[in-house]
């Protein structure tokens, strides 16, 4: 993800094109990076030396250490942990089964922020749906239930199979809840095969009961489905001995490539530095970590001193609730104005597939010559973001 501010073109030449300064050091860093990167090293480094790191654990302020450690490693200036106060949020035990017409075992993960159920479980009858506006559509019949959300994530290279299924993950437990069930399953958003449940955040909606939320895998979720096929009346139980914690302290860890001129304008490179705790983080959100940090090094090593302060953010607790955003925003909140670009890192790695970008209409010849640029390492043709279309109308 790309986000612009109108003034972006200000490094243009009178035409709009990047300035030949701008165009040699493109291509000098896009060469760099094409012969060999680090980003793969750093992400390792994170992922083996650190592991899972939800926001406030051992791991979260294991990770922020690393952090402060690979900033300076890399070469960058002003190194720091600016304080964010975080949420915290543990898991328990996890256990799920269909109990009739046939006991099956069932693979499920609390979905991250889950409420807990009692402790000796939950157990009703099944309603399946489809989506969100197929719940609401049959909302009488969610009363006393646990809704099973069967939303299948299509394969897609740009993410839009994510965006469309992701919505019953965070806003399906309260949809359901206000229709009056008791409990929320969903299919898990990916489209792996095996039995490995994915996590990720819950989004309870304020002024709405809540009730506990879990992932399927995959194939757990295939078999519920088939059998809810049959027709019979369907009965599941699960039970999840997850709990939110007191609040804890976590840091967003900054590092800055000076710009020239006593108070520059700011490039932000951003990724997030905590995950969730079934796995390593690699992809989310390792990879980006690697690839802001060797990007900064890549810059550091060219020895061209940016017109602009290049300022790499690794973010607190992303996952669960943004909380390293917001405080991030309120802790520069004096110098928002100088920030004239920001760019973040969240997509996984490999090579790039889009340019979306939202800025004024005057950032995108600019944009434009840039993706030339690029083009070798692979990518589209610049798009704007639906939000940047919205506001150029």
């Amino acid at each position: 993800m790309i986000l612009l501010s109108g003034r972006l073109p200000r490094a243009a030449a009178a035409d709009g094109a990047l300035s030949a300064e701008t165009r040699r050091a493109a291509i000098l860093l896009r060469d760099k990076a094409f012969a060999r990167t680090g980003a793969s090293g750093w992400a390792r480094s994170l992922t083996d030396r650190v592991g899972p790191r939800p926001a406030g654990s051992a791991g979260d302020r294991a990770a922020v250490a690393w952090a402060l450690a690979a900033m300076k490693s890399a070469g960058l200036s002003r190194v720091r942990a600016e304080k964010v106060i975080v949420p915290v949020w543990k898991r328990g035990v996890e256990t799920g089964s269909i109990v009739s017409p046939y006991p099956q075992p069932l693979v499920l993960t609390a979905l991250g922020g889950s409420i807990p159920t009692p402790p000796d479980g939950l157990e009703a009858e099944v309603l399946e749906v489809s989506s969100i506006e197929d719940l609401e559509s049959r909302a009488e019949s969610a009363r006393g239930r646990i809704v099973f959300f069967d939303k299948k994530m299509a394969r897609a290279l740009d993410m839009s199979g994510y965006s469309r299924a992701v919505d019953v993950r965070d806003q399906g437990a309260s949809a359901a809840a206000k229709a009056g069930a008791v409990g929320a399953l969903i299919r898990s958003i990916g489209t792996d095969r095996n039995r490995t449940p994915h996590t990720g955040g819950v989004t309870y909606a304020e002024g709405v009961p809540r009730i506990p939320a879990a992932a399927l895998s995959i194939p757990d979720a295939e078999l519920l489905e088939r059998i809810v096929a049959e027709g019979r009346p369907v009965r599941v139980r699960f039970t999840l001995g997850c709990a939110p914690q007191a609040d804890a302290e976590s840091a967003n860890v900054v590092g800055e490539i000076p710009g020239r001129g006593k108070e520059p304008e700011i490039v932000l490179l951003g990724a997030h530095l905590d995950s969730w705790d079934l796995g390593t983080g690699a992809i989310d959100d390792g990879a980006g970590c690697g690839i802001v940090l060797e990007a900064a090094r890549a810059i550091i090593d060219s020895r061209m001193r940016p017109a602009r302060t290049i300022r790499v953010v690794l973010f607190a607790n992303e996952e669960h609730g943004l909380s390293g955003g917001k405080s991030y925003r309120e802790a520069h909140l004096a110098e928002l104005g100088r920030h004239v670009a920001a760019l973040e890192a969240d997509s996984g790695s490999g090579r790039p597939l889009a340019l979306s970008w939202l800025a004024g209409a005057s950032a995108e010849p600019a944009l434009r010559e840039l993706a030339g640029i690029l083009e070798p390492l692979g990518g589209q043709t610049p798009r704007a973001s639906a939000r940047a279309k919205a506001l150029m109308r």
